[in-house]
C-alpha cells in the first residue's frame, strides 16, 4: 500500500479505516479486548472459521468416542441406551449457549480459566483452571489409549508387545502405541498452531466424510425397525431403580463423548475474528457431533446381525462394522477411526497448552515464566506442550499393572471437566440474577432466554456431575479385587485434586499471582 504524506516534513497519514478488511478491524478489537484482562497480544492470529470449528469437533471426536464407548452403553441398557445421546446433547447445549455469550465477549486463551476468573473471582478461576488442566492431561492419555482398541483389530502387526494373550500384553502395548501418538501431538503442537490446525482440519474432513459414509453403509444394511430402541428387555433387573438405574449408568457413554466444544473458544487469541467465529464454531461442533453420532449409533443398532451377541458388549462398534460391512470395508472405516483418534489427541493437547499458558501468564503455576514463554520462532508456548506430553505418558504407564486405577482416573477426569464447566455457568447465573451480566454488543446473545438457559445449564451440570461420580462398582471397580477406595474413587480423587491443588494455591501461589511483566499490556 502506498502511503501519502500530509506535507513536507510530516509523517505519512495512517490508512483510512475503510482500507482495512473487516477481519483486520475486528482482530484489532479482539486484541484490544485482551486489555480487560491486562494482557498484551502475543499469539499469532492465523486460524479461520473452519479451523476453530475443526478444533471443537475434533476434541469431541464422534468416531473416537462412539467407537470407544458404544460397548459400555449397550452392555448396561441395551439398545435403549441410544436415548442418552439426545439427553446429553440437550443438557450440553444449554452449557454451550452460555459459552457462546462468553466467547463473544471474552475471546481469550484458556477460556474456562479466564471465564471463571472474570465471573467468579481469581480464586474460583484458579480452581476451575486447575481442574480443567489436570483433566486435560488425563484425557490426553485416555484418548491415546484408544489406539489399542483399534489398531490391533486392523492388523496383528500393531500388537508389538507379545501376542495379545498375555495378562499385560494389551496394557503394555497400549502404552507403546499411546506414547507414539503423544510424541507426535507434542511435536506438532510445539511447531506452532498453524501446523496443528492444518493437520487437524485435514483429519476432521476425513473423519466427517468417513462418518457420513459409515451412516450410509449401515443404513443400507438395516435388519430391524426403530422399535428396538424403546425396548427395555431384562436390562436393569436387580437395579434398585430398575431400568432407570441401568439407563443412568449407560448414559455415561454419551456424557464421556459430548464435551470439549469450548476448545473453539480456547484458541481465541490465535483466531481471526473470534468474537464472531468462536460462538458459531461451538454450536456447529456440538450440533454436528449430535446429528452424526446419533445416526451412527442408531443405524449400528438397527443393522448389527445379532443384538444378543456377547461381542456387542465387548468390542462395540468395531464388532458391528466388521460383522455388518465385512473385513475390507470394516478395516477402511477403522483406519478413519485411527485418523479421528489422532486429531482428537491433537485438539486435547492444544487445549491443555492454552490452559497452562493462560494460568502461567497470571503467575498461577510453578515456574510460570517458563511455562508462559512464547517461542519467537514458532509463536506458541513450547514448554507446556512438552510438559503435558510427559505427564500424559506417565499416566499411561499406570495402565500396565494397575488398569483399574487407570480406568478410575480417566473416568474422574470427565467429572472434573463437567465441574470446571459448572464453575463457569454457576457464577454466570449469579451475575444474571444480580443484573450484572451483559453480552457483547453486536455479537451472540441469548436475549430474554439467557436466564432460563443458564438455570438449565447449572442444573444439568450439577446433576450429570453427580451421576458421573456415583460410586457404581461396575464403573469404578468392574473387576476384582474390589476395594472401597476404587468404588468411591470419584469423590476421593476429585477431592484430592481440588483440595490439594487449592491448598497449594492458597498458601503458596496466591501471594504471587498477577500478570507477569513480560505479558502485561502497556495500556491496561
Amino acid at each position: 500500500m502506498v502511503r501519502v504524506s500530509d506535507g513536507p516534513g510530516q509523517e505519512p497519514a495512517d490508512p483510512a479505516p475503510e482500507a482495512r478488511t473487516v477481519d483486520e478491524i475486528q482482530s484489532q478489537d479482539d486484541d484490544d479486548s485482551l486489555k480487560a484482562f491486562g494482557y498484551r497480544p502475543e499469539l499469532k492470529r492465523t486460524l479461520g472459521n473452519f479451523h476453530t470449528f475443526a478444533a471443537g469437533i475434533s476434541y469431541i471426536s464422534i468416531l473416537t468416542g462412539t467407537f470407544q464407548l458404544f460397548y459400555f452403553g449397550v452392555k448396561f441398557a441395551g439398545p435403549g441406551y441410544w436415548w442418552s445421546w439426545p439427553m446429553v446433547f440437550l443438557g450440553q447445549l444449554m452449557v454451550a449457549l452460555c459459552f457462546c455469550e462468553l466467547a463473544a465477549r471474552y475471546p481469550v486463551a484458556g477460556s474456562i480459566y479466564n471465564w471463571s476468573k472474570k465471573l467468579g473471582g481469581p480464586h474460583l478461576g484458579w480452581l476451575g483452571g486447575w481442574m480443567m488442566t489436570t483433566a486435560t492431561m488425563v484425557s490426553l492419555a485416555a484418548v491415546a489409549l484408544a489406539y489399542q482398541i483399534t489398531l490391533p483389530q486392523i492388523s496383528s502387526v500393531f500388537q508389538v508387545v507379545g501376542n495379545g494373550t498375555g495378562p499385560t500384553d494389551a496394557a503394555a502395548n497400549a502404552v507403546l502405541l499411546g506414547t507414539v501418538l503423544i510424541v507426535f501431538t507434542t511435536l506438532v503442537n510445539a511447531f506452532g498452531v498453524k501446523l496443528m490446525a492444518q493437520i487437524n482440519s485435514a483429519g476432521v474432513m476425513i473423519e466427517l466424510i468417513a462418518a457420513v459414509v459409515l451412516i450410509g453403509l449401515l443404513a443400507a444394511h438395516i435388519t430391524r425397525g426403530p422399535g428396538v430402541i424403546v425396548r427395555t428387555d431384562s436390562y436393569g433387573a436387580g437395579e434398585s431403580l430398575g431400568y432407570l438405574g441401568a439407563f443412568l449408568t449407560a448414559s455415561l457413554a454419551s456424557a464421556y463423548v459430548m464435551y470439549g466444544f469450548d476448545t473453539a473458544s480456547s484458541l481465541g487469541e490465535e483466531s481471526l475474528n473470534p468474537s464472531r467465529n468462536a460462538p458459531r464454531a461451538i454450536l456447529r461442533a456440538l450440533i454436528a457431533s449430535f446429528l452424526i453420532g446419533g445416526l451412527i449409533l442408531l443405524f449400528a443398532l438397527l443393522s448389527v446381525p445379532d443384538l444378543q451377541s456377547p461381542s456387542l458388549s465387548v468390542d462395540g462398534l468395531q464388532y458391528v462394522v466388521l460383522s455388518t460391512l465385512g473385513p475390507t470395508v470394516g478395516q477402511i472405516v477403522l483406519w478413519c477411526v485411527v485418523v479421528a483418534i489422532t486429531v482428537c489427541a491433537l485438539a486435547v493437547h492444544a487445549a491443555g497448552i492454552r490452559l497452562a499458558f493462560a494460568m502461567a501468564r497470571d503467575n498461577g503455576l510453578p515456574a510460570s515464566s517458563w511455562i508462559a514463554r512464547v517461542s519467537p520462532r514458532f509463536g506458541t508456548p513450547v514448554v507446556p506442550a512438552v510438559f503435558i506430553g510427559i505427564v500424559a505418558v506417565v499416566i499411561l504407564v499406570i495402565n500396565i499393572n494397575q488398569p483399574q486405577i487407570f480406568s478410575v482416573i480417566t473416568s474422574i477426569a470427565i467429572i472434573m471437566i463437567y465441574l470446571a464447566y459448572l464453575m463457569v455457568t454457576a457464577p454466570m447465573l449469579v451475575r444474571r440474577l444480580r443484573g450484572r451480566w451483559r453480552p457483547a454488543e453486536g455479537h451472540f446473545s441469548l436475549g430474554r432466554f439467557g436466564l432460563p438457559v443458564n438455570v438449565l445449564a447449572v442444573l444439568w451440570g450439577a446433576a450429570m456431575s453427580l451421576n458421573l461420580a456415583w460410586p457404581r462398582p461396575e464403573v469404578y471397580n468392574a473387576t476384582g479385587p474390589h476395594h472401597w477406595y476404587l468404588q468411591w474413587g470419584a469423590f476421593l480423587f476429585v477431592g484430592i485434586v481440588a483440595v490439594g491443588g487449592f491448598t497449594y494455591y492458597w498458601f503458596v501461589q496466591r501471594k504471587h499471582t498477577g500478570v507477569l511483566e513480560a505479558h502485561r499490556s502497556p495500556c491496561p
